[in-house]
Parts: C-alpha cells; sequence; structure tokens
C-alpha cells in the first residue's frame, strides 16, 4: 500500500494493520534536493518522520513485523549526487531496516519547467537511465553481498561511473584483496570478486564440499561474468 507523504500518523497505522508491504517515496536524499522540486512538502515532517513511524510500528517484536517497508527516490530531478543518494541508502537500511529501496529515473520533459533537470543544456536522456541502473546494482551489493554505502567509490563529482559497474569499481580500487584462492576464501570474500554473484558463490561452496576446484570451468561455464571474475581468482 502506497502512503502519501504528510498522512497522519492514525492513517499509516491504519495501512500498516492492512498491507503486507507499505511504501512512502522518499524522493530525494535530503531536504535542500526536495526544495528544489517541492514547496508543499516539508522532508522532514511529510516524508522522514512518517517513515520512522513505519519502521517503528514494523520493528522486531511489534504486533505488524511481517509488514515490509520500501521507499523510492527520483534520479536525475533535482541534479542530486549519486553519493547523496547512496548515503542516505546507508541509513535506510542499517537504521530503519528498510527492505527494498527503487529507483525512478526522471524524465526529462514530463515536468514542470522550472524544475533543476528541464533545464540542463545538452544532457543525455540514456544517462539518467544508465545511473538508475548503477543504482540498482549498488542496491544489490548493499543488500546482497555486504557492502556497506561508504564502500561505494564514485568519481571526482560524486556520481557512479557510467562505463564499469560498482563492483568491479571497488575491485580495481582495492587491488590488496585480490586474487582470492576459490578453494580457500569466505563466502564474504568470494562476493567480493566482480563477476560471482549469490548463486555462483554458493554454487562454489558446494563442490568444495566434496573436493578441490583446480580450474575456472570447474566453477560453470566460462562466459562473460566467468571470464571476468577469473582475473581475481587462483586455484
Amino acid at each position: 500500500m502506497k502512503v502519501i507523504p504528510g498522512a497522519s500518523d492514525a492513517a499509516i497505522a491504519d495501512a500498516v494493520s492492512l498491507a503486507s508491504a507499505v511504501s512512502l517515496n522518499i524522493e530525494t536524499p535530503g531536504e535542500k534536493n526536495l526544495q528544489k522540486l517541492s514547496n508543499r512538502k516539508d522532508y522532514i515532517r511529510d516524508i522522514i518522520e512518517p517513515i520512522k513511524l513505519i519502521s517503528r510500528l514494523t520493528g522486531k517484536g511489534m504486533k505488524h513485523s511481517r509488514v515490509k517497508q520500501t521507499t523510492q527516490f527520483i534520479v536525475g530531478a533535482a541534479e542530486e549526487s549519486d553519493a547523496e543518494i547512496v548515503r542516505y541508502m546507508g541509513g535506510l537500511y542499517d537504521r530503519l531496516r528498510m527492505q527494498r529501496i527503487y529507483f525512478s529515473a526522471y524524465q526529462k520533459g514530463l515536468g514542470d519547467p522550472s524544475l533543476p533537470a528541464e533545464n540542463q543544456i545538452d544532457a543525455d536522456p540514456s544517462e539518467v537511465l544508465t545511473r538508475e541502473h548503477r543504482l540498482y546494482q549498488v542496491d544489490f551489493l548493499m543488500r546482497k553481498y555486504g557492502f556497506k554505502d561508504s564502500e561505494i567509490i564514485f568519481g571526482s563529482d560524486g556520481r557512479l561511473s557510467l562505463s564499469t559497474d560498482p563492483k568491479e569499481v571497488w575491485a580495481k580500487n582495492n587491488p590488496e584483496a585480490f586474487p582470492i584462492n576459490v578453494n580457500r576464501a569466505s563466502k564474504h570474500q568470494l562476493l567480493r570478486v566482480p563477476g560471482l554473484g549469490p548463486v555462483t558463490v554458493n554454487r562454489i561452496l558446494k563442490k568444495r564440499r566434496t573436493g578441490k576446484l583446480t580450474r575456472i570451468r570447474d566453477i560453470g561455464k566460462v562466459g562473460t561474468l566467468l571470464g571476468k571474475a577469473q582475473n581475481y581468482l587462483t586455484f
């Protein structure tokens, strides 16, 4: 169930009691960015405090602890940086127990002419879609791979690389972490190898119980992802 910013505490409590999941869109990372988009919403009162209330109502041991909470950022509308978004993601996951964060790329030409994104000159419309994709990749790193927001690497402009996925960027900036021995590495270490996802890592751990892996083909069919991974592994 969607919760509208500014909804009363009583309405939020009712929504939590009725739904299996509730979502109030955070929209932007911080009050300063929201002020660029709306003069009607109060960021703390209408968005942050309701999100905190949902977190309390659905917390561990509470009556509605089974209810999931999600939220969504609009990417690019306020000319915010990826670093700002990722920092807020860290807080939402670590302190407010958010189950999932979504992203929606702002589409130029669909909003009020006064919005910052509408006044970008020569902006590549595909860039914001790539930004959305990179943020989803970061979300997976944080939810599934054990990365913290402080480990994500950005350019000097606070943006994620458009040409390289964030996991590979981290690996290239942490050469001391590689190569790792596929037969001895922990699950945490394996999940940090570019090209290895949770399914492949679980397969490696399962195969290690019955014998030693001696080559990349022992893991699976060598395609683009395993081809990338072998540069970071020893056997």
